[in-house]
């Protein structure tokens, strides 16, 4: 009777198990990267909000110093916009545009950072 050989399973399934924990561990890297990535852009969202309204409180406190000087120095004079008025809506148009660009800028920071923390293989 021609003598068999034992096939060894066990051999095969070491390896399996070793694909298998392998593929887990990747999973879970790939999970905790993007729970971290998630946790970045929130805290750089929420201090990018911090900094527009830290910028919007200082142009409102520079706009009004502004007009009270301008108050001081060109007292009003009867009727129609006067000299004061034209100077003091030409502050306030200046600090709104000011405000409009800081907000864009940040906002395209966020995007860029957003772009970034995700990386290419991650999708939003």
């Amino acid at each position: 009777m021609p003598e068999t050989k034992a096939k060894r399973p066990a051999a095969k399934r070491p390896a399996a198990n070793k694909n298998a924990s392998a593929r887990k561990a990747r999973s879970v890297r790939r999970e905790l990267d993007a729970r971290r990535a998630v946790e970045r852009s929130t805290e750089l969202s929420e201090e990018v909000i911090k900094s527009l309204d830290d910028g919007a409180r200082s142009a409102i406190d520079a706009v009004r110093k502004f007009a009270d000087t301008v108050d001081r120095a060109l007292p009003r004079n009867g009727t129609g916009p006067s000299r004061r008025e034209e100077i003091t809506d030409s502050a306030l148009e200046m600090a709104q545009r000011l405000l409009h660009t800081q907000a864009d800028f940040l906002r395209k920071v966020v995007d860029s950072a957003g772009k970034s923390l995700t990386g290419p293989d991650n999708k939003k």
